[in-house]
């Protein structure tokens, strides 16, 4: 954890030296994105595994939904706060804050004690070299149905909501004649409805069976996040499925984490975290590109005067620029759904909370 936050002070750092010499490039700015995010990717399962060795695993829930709860924060206070401060101070101040922030995100580890993970047996099997050691995680996760088949589900989910989360903006600029104010507000509301659903969480704790957490939420986002911003025609609407959407998220990514931290042995949650977060992500930047190219060459001419969606679809969600975006949110929302529903459909998934055992249950509990 401290060499990412590390990494990412050292990036800032060498930008502001270029910037105040007045040789700071593009070029530059891409490669100190892509060095700190190299070392954040060590930041989740590092913070996940810590968790499972402070909290007990009756709070795990809670303490994702918290997580949760301060990167939505920080997706309110951060843009506004920037606006502010960019004409107060310049890009320079902004990065000198930056760099401050990091620090004192260091120093406030430096006097956290995380214990050690007891050694366990799976571990041990862990051990080999740097290759070896690199696919535990794929050979861990591919010999358990149930966790395979819950990745899979996220797998599919990121691929659904990425999918129309990158039109998000071009959607409703389009559909507001570039109206930023509207835009701004509703983006604002992604922040707000992740800090009050990771609130509810922390207080309720989430279901028994977090399995239903997961798949149960992602219907709920699905239904009242994807394809409610996708009918919307007001920034009523759309401020609505845009907080609704995340809302519910926190019941979703806190259940599933909640899964997999009472599995996994700490002691090696690390490596197949890692590799879970791989997986889980990858689908990620090809929703992004095939959102886009289904937009423009698919849904929006087929949304316009006389287009192929035009009569069926214009009841729906209206008409105009923007109107074929809204029916790919509709169609995402709808495989969301999809996707839950047969994680509830396969007996794998549905049971993963009792056909694994917690990885420290006892051998009379295991079976």
């Amino acid at each position: 954890m401290i060499a990412s936050d590390l990494a990412a002070g050292l990036s800032t750092v060498a930008l502001l030296m270029l910037y105040s010499t007045g040789h700071l490039m593009i070029w530059h700015l891409w490669a100190a994105g892509f060095f700190a995010s190299a070392f954040e990717s060590f930041q989740f399962p590092a913070y996940s595994a810590a968790i499972t060795t402070m909290v007990h695993k009756r709070h795990y829930t809670r303490a994702n939904a918290m997580l949760g709860m301060v990167e939505s924060a920080s997706g309110i206070i951060a843009p506004a706060s920037a606006g502010a401060l960019l004409l107060l101070l310049g890009i320079s101040g902004i990065m000198i804050i930056d760099i401050v922030t990091f620090l004192f995100a260091i120093g406030t580890l430096l006097f956290v004690v995380i214990p050690n993970p007891t050694e366990t047996a799976a571990g041990r099997a862990s051990r080999g070299t740097m290759l070896q050691e690199s696919l535990f995680g794929f050979r861990y996760i591919f010999s358990s149905r149930s966790l395979l088949g819950l990745l899979l589900i996220f797998f599919s989910t990121n691929l659904t909501f990425g999918l129309v989360m990158i039109l998000f903006a071009p959607m409703i600029l389009a559909r507001t004649a570039n109206n930023t104010v509207i835009l701004g507000t509703t983006q604002m509301m992604f922040g707000v409805g992740g800090v009050v659903g990771a609130l509810v969480i922390a207080a309720w704790g989430g279901f028994k069976r977090r399995i239903h957490g997961v798949l149960s939420g992602l219907i709920l986002m699905s239904v009242f996040g994807q394809i409610v911003i996708g009918v919307g025609q007001s920034i009523r609407v759309w401020a609505l499925g845009a907080f609704l959407a995340m809302f519910f998220l926190p019941l979703v990514q806190g259940s599933s984490q909640a899964i997999w931290q009472a599995k996994v042995s700490p002691d090696i949650q690390g490596k197949v975290f890692a590799t879970r977060r791989l997986i889980a992500q990858i689908s990620s930047p090809v929703a992004m590109i095939l959102g886009g190219r289904l937009a423009d060459t698919v849904f929006e001419p087929a949304m316009a005067s006389g287009g192929t969606f035009a009569q069926f679809f214009q009841p729906l969600v209206g008409s105009g620029p923007g109107s074929g975006m809204a029916v790919l949110f509709v169609f995402s929302g709808i495989l969301g759904v999809v996707v839950a529903l047969i994680g509830y459909l396969v007996p794998v998934v549905r049971q993963v909370e009792t056909r694994l055992p917690d990885y420290d249950a006892s051998p009379t509990q295991a079976t």
